[in-house]
């Protein structure tokens, strides 16, 4: 067998903010906090180890310099994209213009800090 994914690590200025924004996006809870800051967040069923990745918000000051060289894509499971995105620009996600053409099938948004992530097509069942 080969590796799994199991946690992403996003850093954050407000590692607070971005778990209540990921945790609404996905449907995750809060599943732990650190010492120094960082904050678990994963499906409220399986938690760590699940058939789906965590996300880890760890603290940072660091300025972030370009285009992010990993996103994250999602797609919605009980909706249209069109119904998807509305949503997700309520939560604080904002359009992002990274190039595209507008033919694309997906949206470029951003997170409350900036993270760019793609909204597709619904493509999968809920888990």
């Amino acid at each position: 067998m080969a590796c799994r994914i199991s946690e992403l690590v996003i850093d954050a200025a407000d590692p607070d903010r971005l778990a209540a924004f990921w945790s609404e996006v996905l449907g995750y809870v809060e599943l732990g906090r650190e010492d120094d800051g960082s904050i678990e967040i994963g499906p409220p069923d399986a938690g760590f180890g699940g058939p789906q990745p965590t996300l880890v918000l760890s603290p940072s000051s660091d300025p972030r310099t370009g285009k992010l060289r990993v996103h994250i894509d999602v797609s919605p499971t009980d909706r249209d994209q069109d119904a998807e995105l509305e949503r997700l620009l309520a939560l604080g996600a904002r359009p992002v213009d990274v190039g595209q053409t507008g033919a694309e099938s997906w949206y470029v948004l951003a997170d409350p800090e900036g993270n760019e992530f793609c909204l597709l097509r619904p493509r999968l069942q809920p888990l």
